[in-house]
């Protein structure tokens, strides 16, 4: 499991319009990498539309936004078009990021267990290191909680 402090684990993956992004790439920024279940569900919409809300608030403290699912390309694009979401939404249909995140776990429904994506967010500062990890997100609440905390760290 990852832990604070820690290096955040490496990516590379497709975001909706086929464009790789790195976490590379992000050095020197503060990111949010937010893992979420399924494209176009309540939950999932709930939160990528609350962050979608608070983008702004978002980008006045320098922080970049990455959501994390399995689903593939075309199923972001549709997604990310239908609520009007304006940040990246990466694929990881091979599941080699939720994997390595510890975010691919047993869960259950009614009863039935299967494999799936928990509801996981890290927030990751400039130096490339987990400043924060939220697990067993709220949807709706999760962006300002968010953006709470990022205030907080970087007085720090």
């Amino acid at each position: 499991m990852i832990k604070l402090g820690t290096k955040a684990p490496a990516f590379s993956l497709l975001d909706q319009d086929g464009k790789k992004h790195t976490l590379a790439e992000c050095l020197g920024k503060w990111v949010l990498l937010y893992f979420y279940p399924k494209d176009d569900t309540s939950g999932c919409t709930a939160e990528a539309c609350a962050i979608r809300d608070e983008l702004p608030h978002f980008k006045k403290l320098k922080l970049g936004v990455f959501g994390v699912s399995i689903d593939s390309v075309a199923s972001h694009r549709k997604f990310a078009d239908k609520y009007g979401l304006p940040f990246t939404l990466l694929s990881d249909e091979d599941k080699k990021i939720v994997t390595r995140y510890g975010v691919w776990a047993e869960k259950s429904m009614y009863g039935r267990k299967y494999m799936g994506t928990l509801r996981t967010s890290f927030l990751i500062d400039p130096a490339g290191k987990i400043a924060k990890i939220y697990e067993k997100v709220k949807p709706e609440t999760h962006a300002e909680e968010v953006l709470a905390d990022l205030k907080v760290l970087q007085k720090k």
